[in-house]
């Protein structure tokens, strides 16, 4: 599942989005409060002004996210990951469900299941 969607988006250019979000979960889940996960930089490639995967993430919090990272904790990048959640949810993700990719995929996968059902 995430790694077709994000295969899809990838061909789309926008994966940052999805890897942002899979990284907060990864951090979220670290036994060691996230500062490992953190440095050096992984999360500035997304939060920065300039950054190569910026997400997309309005001002207020994206500045946030910049003090929050200051002082690392499991949870510094919930409201970020919630706003890329609804982000995917309205945009990206039914894009990919109405996809050439997605619709070859799941045909493919029909087809095959038809076939084993007859051998």
């Amino acid at each position: 599942g995430p790694v077709i969607y994000k295969t899809y988006l990838k061909t789309e250019h926008s994966d940052e989005n999805v890897e942002f979000w899979l990284a907060c979960e990864t951090l979220r889940r670290s036994r060691h409060g996230g500062k490992a996960f953190l440095w050096p930089g992984n999360f500035k490639s997304y939060i920065q002004p300039q950054a190569p995967n910026k997400i997309n993430i309005d001002s207020p919090a994206r500045k946030a996210m910049i003090k929050n990272i200051q002082e690392p904790t499991q949870s510094c990048f919930v409201e970020a990951q919630r706003i890329i959640y609804v982000h995917m949810e309205r945009d990206s993700y039914p894009r990919f469900l109405e996809s050439k990719f997605y619709q070859e995929l799941k045909h493919s996968i029909q087809t095959s299941g038809n076939n084993s059902m007859v051998n």
